[in-house]
């Protein structure tokens, strides 16, 4: 395994707060990261908004801008996250689809590959840059252009269940299921378009908990307790 996009929600970053930021959860992030980097593995990044922002919740705000919000709130997110990644001893650069003069640098597949390759570590912020599609598109979207080997999903849940595991006790997990399953059962792994963009460019992804002690480590290492969705 040679590069992986890892998919962070705003709200794993939130701690028990829910809301803003915990900067030990975001620490310990970091220091996997960092135990991957030094190993190795190049890292992209693709962080959600949900800790700041749910705009589309709101009747009195048009989508279009609501979704505009939401991607700030991502960009937001990536600047605070890759100084904590930084702190930590790694290089970053914050990449968004719009100008964002001062605060990031606009993406081009060539200049997240230079950074990549260079050892840092890269945070793909802003979305696709229009409404309409979650952070699930965003992630599937960069890892296709980067060419990472696998997108790794670390979630508030340890895997891929056959219903949701906090309405019923007796939901089973799969250790192994196909993207076409996951689709066809309507698992909401991630959303629709971003799963079917994984099945088109055969994208596998990895499931698992991010508050598991050394998930991200020990799900690239091998060691591996989640979901795995083949392609």
């Amino acid at each position: 395994m040679k590069r992986v996009l890892l998919k962070l929600s705003g709200e794993a970053l939130a701690g028990e707060k829910h809301t803003g930021f915990d900067e030990m959860t975001v620490a310990g992030v970091a220091k996997q990261v960092k135990t991957l980097v030094d190993g190795g593995i190049q890292v992209g990044v693709v962080i959600g908004g949900g800790n700041f922002w749910r705009g589309r919740t709101s009747e009195n705000i048009d989508r279009t801008k609501a979704d505009q919000i939401g991607m700030l709130a991502t960009v937001m997110n990536c600047i605070y996250t890759s100084e904590i990644f930084r702190s930590a001893g790694m290089r970053t650069q914050v990449f968004t689809p719009f100008e964002c003069a001062g605060f990031a640098r606009l993406f081009t597949k060539d200049g997240a590959l230079e950074h990549l390759n260079k050892g840092g570590v890269a945070f793909f912020a802003g979305g696709t840059g229009h409404p309409y599609f979650s952070t699930d598109t965003t992630t599937t979207l960069m890892a296709i252009e980067i060419e990472a080997d696998v997108i790794l999903l670390a979630k508030a849940v340890d895997g891929v269940y056959d219903s949701d595991p906090k309405l019923n006790p007796a939901a089973v997990k799969y250790d192994e299921i196909s993207i076409e399953e996951v689709i066809d059962r309507r698992l909401a792994v991630m959303d629709l378009t971003a799963s079917i963009m994984c099945m088109e460019n055969r994208m596998p992804m990895m499931v698992f908990g991010l508050n598991e002690k050394d998930s991200i480590v020990n799900t690239v290492k091998g060691s591996f307790t989640g979901t795995k969705i083949t392609v």
